[in-house]
């Protein structure tokens, strides 16, 4: 039964209007009693991504953790990498570039070929992020990411839910309502470990050659891709093949 069928059976209402009812860990345990099948948490180490790892365990949610090790991460985005396994007591599987797609990729547009064209740009995500991801995420019923609505303005009409019609699963975004401030407060609190970066400007996260830090009043993610004329700035990860953000299908 695919995931959107198996969710409508099981929750009755859409688990849009549920969710919008509830605290993000009682999302967790809602969703986690409303389908069946696999569950699988993509984590970047980003602020919301640690927050959502914290929910995750302690509302002993039968989730697997996986993470996409693109090459060109930052030092200190293994660093937490580390810091979050030992605190949780978890594995967090590392989903890693196919070593051919990677060699054609550099031979064709070299080491840094990404600040040349968007389209070189594109490439390079969609070998380390996006196929790895698909690997991720085969067999999966439900997908949780941590996006938020505040990141962007591509992701302001983002739902709670939605199915992905291509990999066949839920998406499911527990913090989507939560401000920066908000997550950043509950992170601090609860004493979750987090990137250092973080701190010294880097609001959002990614490879270290495509990500920079943000001066005051900047938009979240205008330190990603900073180079690009393109407001969207997205690697691909969360666009559909045509190139929207997937924000329709929800369950109903």
């Amino acid at each position: 039964m695919p995931a959107d069928e198996t969710v409508s059976a099981a929750a009755g209402p859409s688990l849009n209007d549920a969710f919008a009812r509830l605290d993000p860990a009682d999302r967790l345990v809602f969703l986690s009693r409303s389908i069946s099948g696999p569950i699988v948490f993509t984590t970047s180490f980003g602020l919301e991504d640690q927050a959502l790892t914290h929910l995750i365990a302690e509302a002993g949610i039968d989730c697997r953790f996986a993470t996409l090790d693109t090459g060109r991460l930052f030092p200190e985005t293994h660093t937490v990498w580390a810091a979050t396994e030992q605190r949780y007591g978890i594995r967090i599987q590392a989903f890693y570039p196919r070593a051919g797609a990677l060699e054609a990729l550099v031979h064709q547009h070299g080491i840094n070929g990404f600040y040349q064209s968007l389209d070189a740009r594109h490439a390079c995500c969609g070998v380390r992020k996006v196929e790895p991801l698909d690997r991720a995420l085969a067999g999966t019923a439900a997908w949780l990411t941590g996006l938020r609505a505040g990141q962007s303005g591509s992701r302001q009409a983002l739902e709670f839910v939605s199915y992905d019609p291509v990999r066949r699963l839920l998406k499911v975004n527990p913090l989507l309502d939560w401000s920066r401030d908000r997550v950043a407060a509950f992170v601090h609190q609860a004493n979750v470990p987090y990137n250092a970066l973080h701190d010294k400007g880097f609001l959002s996260i990614g490879c270290a050659p495509c990500t920079r830090a943000v001066a005051p009043g900047e938009p979240e993610r205008s330190g990603r891709w900073w180079w690009e004329q393109d407001q969207t700035r997205e690697c691909g990860l969360h666009l559909t093949p045509d190139g929207r953000l997937v924000r329709t299908g929800k369950p109903s």
